[in-house]
């Protein structure tokens, strides 16, 4: 079933054809929801035709208004404001839209797997010397439910992650554990290997400011005491003997980086997020730097007399950017070449690639790309960078090298133990089998986090409230979770065991709440499409905060097992299913679960 903007749509380009003698452009076709104050469901802004049309707004507005009401059977009134023609719709075709969309069920107008072009998208992407932090949490759960939102939208979706697991980051971590480590391993410890690694990623950070003070204090300057703290050059020098392939180091190398494996594989199954393929800087860095020492011949690159390797940008506004350093080292950007480079060769019907990765590096995509584009990579413009916010705390910014961050386990299980306190507290569980409990807390406790972050547009930093984002009232994860839960249990004591049996549902006279819920329920499809083309998964969970709002207030006023009209009932538990439906189907594209019984 056409969707309803899409019937409008075609009738006023079939109006301002008859009328005016042209056929408008579909972006200047602007159909919106009737403000409340005025009569109506759907608003058409008149302004653009009013050139072509050679009338005042009013006039063509007017015009418009007799045409459809002439013409298209939906359109039952109308009423002109301005530039603004205000659509009354039928009840027939709610009804209609109402029982198209309870048959749908969960499909609910979601186009087909592989329908549009196959899109990769990166998310995570850790480095192996320290646990996943809150800004992680943003990362990850951002480019899941992107993940999740452009499948719903039809495209054939690739879930990746690069796994930064070498460097001099890495070798900080394994210098600190060969100094002050005794021997220590996550198992003889009782640590999780992530956070056990990481705790000698600080360590290092410690020791190395502590031996910079003792240079500034024999003489040195701060730059020359930052270079030359004995520490630094220990890890250096792990670095050169890793890319030398000096058995030891690498043995000590993948020994660490395997603690964290297994630490990372905990937390993600706890998240309930998953990757179809993983990408490793220690195998990706060697193709970047066959790919710069070709860029080299080829003149897109320059070699210093040192030997470092750069690319000049400055003909479109950036910099010179280093590729490759004097002594033959990758930076950061070496592997990202690699890693590039082998994505669109692995998968040859690749549309795009797109990567979920903070603001603070907007500048690095884009000299990626430009260095793609020299290189000749003709996908390069199919590259897009996903930039989100940082989510910081009230106490400030968070640093993983001093031991400031806010550790993802930490915060999930305080989610979880919070969301039990609550139920508890609340006297919530009496239903509930004590099997299932567990379960429910950890719904609720990471459906609050969840929602939390995803509800606030990516482009947009945020402070991350625990409390806030754990409470029942408001636009939150449980406020949401628990009107659903209320939808389901109505459905569950109407004695229908399948509300299709209930259809067709006859036109009722639905009411304007009745209308508007409708409205907002049957635009998740619509709302999915946005979501998918803006890679924001916050239009998705506001709908479903709208709908949840809508339903609670319409809930308050309409009585629904009491209700004594068969035809009004039916109809009232058909809104019920299809706005529960629309909710869950929602709020699954987020990654949260939700509850039958809270």
């Amino acid at each position: 079933m056409l969707s309803l903007d899409s019937i409008l749509s075609q009738s006023v380009s079939d109006a301002c054809l008859e009328l005016f003698g042209f056929l408008p452009e579909e972006k200047q076709i602007s159909i919106q929801s009737t403000r409340t104050e005025f009569e109506g469901e759907r608003t058409l802004v008149v302004f653009p035709f009013t050139r072509l049309a050679k009338k005042s707004p009013e006039a063509t507005g007017e015009a418009i208004g007799e045409f459809l009401l002439a013409n298209q059977n939906i359109v039952t009134g109308y009423g002109v404001v301005k530039g603004f023609l205000n659509l009354k719709i039928s009840d027939e075709y709610w009804a209609s839209a109402l029982n198209a969309a309870v048959l749908d069920k969960n499909c609910f107008g979601l186009q087909p797997l592989g329908s549009k072009p196959q899109v990769m998208v990166e998310y995570s992407s850790p480095n192996t010397n320290k646990p996943l932090h809150l800004g992680h949490l943003r990362n990850i759960f951002l480019g899941y439910s992107v993940s999740n939102i452009l499948q719903a939208a039809g495209h054939d979706v690739v879930k990746v992650q690069i796994i930064n697991d070498r460097g001099i980051h890495i070798c900080k971590s394994m210098i600190a554990w060969q100094l002050f480590g005794g021997g220590e391993t996550p198992k003889t410890t009782g640590e999780k290997g992530d956070k056990f690694v990481g705790r000698f990623y600080v360590a290092f950070d410690k020791q190395y400011k502590i031996e910079i003070a003792k240079l500034l204090a024999s003489g040195h300057d701060q730059k020359s005491a930052e270079a030359e703290a004995p520490i630094l050059l220990a890890a250096r020098e792990l670095l050169h003997k890793w890319e030398a392939e000096d058995v030891e180091v690498r043995t000590l190398w993948s020994t660490m980086n395997g603690w964290v494996y297994e630490g990372f594989e905990f937390t993600y199954t706890e998240m309930g997020v998953d990757f179809d393929k993983l990408y490793y800087e220690s195998d990706t860095y060697l193709i970047g730097k066959d790919e710069i020492k070709k860029g080299i011949v080829s003149g897109a690159f320059t070699q210093r007399e040192d030997g470092s390797v750069w690319i000049d940008l400055s003909d479109i506004g950036l910099d010179e950017k280093l590729l490759l350093r004097k002594d033959g080292t990758a930076v950061y950007i070496t592997q990202d070449i690699g890693t590039a480079i082998l994505r669109f060769e692995e998968y040859p019907n690749l549309d795009r690639q797109v990567y979920t990765v903070g603001n603070e590096q907007e500048y690095h995509f884009k000299v990626l790309f430009a260095t793609l584009e020299k290189l000749g990579l003709p996908q390069a413009s199919r590259c897009h960078h996903l930039s989100y916010g940082m989510v910081e705390l009230p106490e400030g910014k968070m640093k993983s090298r001093e031991g400031t961050v806010v550790d993802a386990d930490d915060i999930m299980a305080e989610m979880k133990t919070t969301a039990e306190k609550l139920a508890r507290e609340a006297g919530k569980l009496d239903n509930i089998p004590e099997g299932d409990q567990e379960l429910l807390f950890k719904d609720v406790g990471y459906g609050a986090l969840k929602y939390f972050l995803l509800k606030v547009d990516p482009k947009k930093s945020m402070m991350f409230d625990p409390t806030a984002s754990i409470d029942f009232i408001g636009n939150t994860g449980p406020y949401i979770q628990f009107n659903y839960v209320r939808a389901r249990s109505i459905l569950r004591n109407s004695g229908v065991d399948d509300v299709t049996s209930l259809l067709p549902i006859v036109p009722i006279q639905f009411d304007k709440s009745e209308r508007a819920l409708l409205m907002s329920a049957l635009s998740l499809p619509g709302i999915i499409e946005d979501a998918a083309r803006a890679y924001d998964p916050s239009l998705v969970a506001n709908l479903c905060y709208d709908i949840t709002k809508s339903y609670s207030s319409w809930y308050q006023n309409h009585p629904i097992l009491k209700e004594e009209d068969e035809q009004i009932r039916s109809a009232r538990l058909a809104l019920c299913a299809l706005c529960s439906s629309a909710v869950k189907i929602g709020m699954s594209l987020l990654g949260v679960s939700m509850p039958e019984r809270m």
